[in-house]
């Protein structure tokens, strides 16, 4: 009785342990569902200086009709603290990745909601992307230029 006990705490430790794990089978960051954080909405690369020397604020929406697509293909921003305040307003998950020289942070994945993520960005050009398994190959990316 003792040793079935014994092998019975590792087993329930590893099941609990993968429960744990999820599996929505995307690459966001443990964050699936629905969720409504987040900030502002709509529409393409619109961009305000901040009044900390630099940065902007920028929109951008899912397609709402459900389609894999984001409502523009480039956003443009001042160096600086750059927010992307996301709107996903279809019952198609959708996320916001933002990658390149050395950065890589991401939304919530939100269904019928809004998140932002925001990050110090430098000159250059990074791409922003739906990290939803296969939103990106079947075309919802675009390019963020930094100046």
């Amino acid at each position: 009785m003792i040793r079935t006990s014994w092998l019975a705490v590792p087993t329930l430790a590893v099941a609990l342990g993968v429960a744990g794990c999820g599996g929505s089978g995307n690459s966001s960051s443990g964050s699936s569902g629905s969720s409504s954080a987040g900030s502002s909405s709509t529409k393409t690369s619109s961009s305000s200086s901040s009044s900390s020397g630099g940065g902007s604020a920028l929109k951008l929406a899912a397609d709402p009709s459900g389609n894999l697509a984001f409502d523009t293909k480039t956003l443009s921003a001042k160096a600086g603290k750059v927010t992307v305040a996301f709107t996903n307003k279809s019952s198609v998950p959708h996320a916001v990745e933002i990658e390149g020289k050395g950065v890589e942070v991401k939304t919530k994945v939100i269904t019928g909601g809004k998140a932002s993520v925001a990050t110090n960005l430098k000159p250059g050009t990074y791409e922003f992307y739906c990290p939803v398994d296969g939103h990106r190959m079947a075309g919802m990316e675009g390019k963020l230029t930094v100046k």
